[in-house]
């Protein structure tokens, strides 16, 4: 979810419902610590906690030097990310790769946990290819080196986001460990919340690309398990001041030549169950100030509200 979950992002899903919202992956090396990047992404102002941060990297000492870094900076949860299966992170030998280094992966997480004195968290899938599913001997590893939560995507490496994601993987490390457990991986819905959660046994669920463009999906599954009954669909121009509460978060955060540019991709997604979505698309996408972005914005779903009404 780099590239996606910035600090707008994490404090609209918080306040529409996320238990957690952890941070943008940085990277461990200390020459990229003081870039445009990493500045942003390990900016938590403002912040309600706990403040999760998530690092990936390939070198112990490296880890351990950056858990201490974020500690001293406010962060209250260190989360390591060896689920990440993009080639670039992977070509590095960092994300989801670390995985076929069972050793190292051992010192990687003894050194974090033994560099900070707050919680640290572990993010993996299920294997590095499909033939070589050993998510359960890195849980062991990781609950044996004080690992204080695990988090599990249901598919392996060499999967990417492809095909779907198997919870029985997931079900059974469960079954074997102390710590708490959370599943991640195709989980869209209030409905199959409650069906992963009752499948798997675990203590909690990631959600990730079913909340761009729909962050209030926090607050449907929540609202969901505790009643069994489903939130009803907002209407558009509800969704549509929730986007423009976000672009203004992104105008503001970024400034507006970089924010125009990057909240596009996230009114895609917020359009994409409406109708007209490519033709609104085409012309926001043409504007390159923050002010016109908004006003076509929310021009297209007051259109979607009233349609008889924008017609006349």
């Amino acid at each position: 979810m780099a590239g996606v979950t910035d600090k707008p992002f994490r404090l609209l899903c918080r306040r529409m419902g996320a238990g957690l919202a952890t941070s943008e992956m940085t990277s461990a090396n200390p020459q990229l610590r003081d870039t445009r990047k990493s500045v942003e992404r390990l900016d938590h102002e403002g912040e309600p906690g706990p403040i999760s941060v998530q690092i990936a990297g390939t070198e112990p000492g490296q880890m351990a030097d950056f858990a201490r870094y974020n500690v001293e900076h406010g962060a209250q949860i260190i989360d390591i990310n060896m689920g990440c299966p993009a080639k670039k992170v992977c070509k590095a030998w960092a994300g989801s790769a670390l995985m076929r280094d069972e050793a190292r992966v051992e010192a990687i997480l003894r050194a974090v946990v033994g560099a900070v004195d707050i919680p640290v968290t572990l993010k993996i899938r299920t294997g590095w290819a499909h033939d070589a599913k050993n998510a359960p001997v890195i849980a062991r590893i990781a609950e044996d080196a004080g690992i204080a939560a695990l988090a599990i995507h249901g598919r392996t490496r060499d999967q990417k986001y492809l095909g779907t994601a198997e919870y029985d993987t997931i079900a059974a490390i469960k079954q074997h460990l102390t710590i708490p457990v959370w599943a991640n991986g195709d989980v869209d819905s209030p409905e199959k919340a409650r069906q992963v959660l009752a499948h798997t046994g675990v203590d909690g669920l990631l959600i990730g690309r079913a909340a761009q463009g729909r962050p209030w999906i926090f607050d449907e599954i929540r609202h969901y398990l505790e009643t069994g009954e489903r939130l009803p669909e907002k209407p558009p121009a509800e969704v549509g001041a929730i986007l423009v509460e976000h672009l203004e978060s992104l105008h503001g955060f970024y400034g507006e030549d970089r924010g125009v540019r990057i909240a596009r991709k996230h009114m895609g997604w917020y359009a994409r169950a409406h109708p007209g979505r490519d033709a609104f698309l085409g012309q926001v996408n043409r504007v390159a100030d923050a002010r016109s972005q908004i006003e076509q914005t929310r021009a297209y779903f007051e259109r979607l509200e009233d349609p008889l009404g924008a017609a006349a």
